[in-house]
């Protein structure tokens, strides 16, 4: 997939996904289960109502992503760049988020439940409604 790439709803659960560039992808809604995307590029990329439950993405670059309503339950974002990304009514239950930098990012609504934040970067976050912070 390019820059440019649309795949609204795709099925592309267990996809590996390793290092793509998806850099401004559209894949609102797509299934992304299971999928690797360890260093996978999503930066801008537009992932809103996507679901990554369980999906690998350590190291991944997702800054300036728009994941409103995205689920990312028991999903690894160890290390991952969160950097200004919108995770407005995210649900992040159970997910790995050690060491990500998430500053500026928007967590207006999040469900944190059970993440483990260990070392992550909230610096300007937004934080209000955060469940279970």
């Amino acid at each position: 997939m390019t820059t440019s790439s649309r795949a609204a709803r795709a099925n592309l659960v267990r996809a590996n996904l390793t290092d793509a560039d998806l850099t401004g992808a559209y894949l609102g809604r797509a299934h992304l289960s299971e999928a690797d995307l360890t260093g996978a590029y999503l930066g801008r990329a537009n992932l809103s109502g996507a679901d990554f439950d369980a999906a690998e993405l350590r190291g991944a670059h997702l800054s300036g992503a728009y994941l409103v309503s995205a689920s990312l339950r028991g999903a690894n974002l160890a290390g991952a760049n969160l950097v200004g990304a919108n995770l407005t009514d995210a649900d992040l239950t159970y997910a790995d988020l050690t060491y990500a930098d998430l500053a500026r990012a928007d967590l207006i609504g999040a469900n944190l439940t059970d993440a483990d934040l260990t070392g992550a970067k909230v610096t300007s976050s937004q934080l209000a409604r955060a469940r279970d912070l």
